[in-house]
């Protein structure tokens, strides 16, 4: 029985796993990155509506540029929501891994 070659066959065989696995591991880091940066926009709009600024506008000036058109703000009295999707080659899974993050503040007086 000849075996020679038999390696070479079997990592063609499995490098579309190893692929896809790689994809979906860097899919969910920039998941996690999004979550972090939505976390700080939210607070960074509190900070802003408890000063008496524009939260929308410093919830967008603390995300990258790269956010920019990913990016949904709401502010509901003392609450800034700040609804991001993370950098995805795909854009219904994006859409999918999308997160939410909420800060609250007292308006100022």
């Amino acid at each position: 029985m000849n075996e020679r070659g038999q390696a070479s066959v079997e990592l063609v065989a499995a490098l579309p796993a190893l692929l896809l696995a790689a994809l979906v591991a860097l899919q969910l880091l920039a998941a996690g990155y999004a979550l972090t940066l939505a976390d700080g926009a939210a607070e960074a709009g509190a900070l802003a509506l408890a000063s008496g600024g524009s939260a929308a506008d410093a919830a967008r000036a603390a995300l990258p540029g790269w956010a920019e058109d990913d990016v949904v703000v709401a502010v509901r009295g003392g609450r800034v929501t700040v609804r991001l999707r993370p950098p995805s080659p795909l854009r219904f899974l994006a859409d999918r891994l999308a997160v939410t993050s909420s800060a609250s503040a007292r308006p100022s007086r």
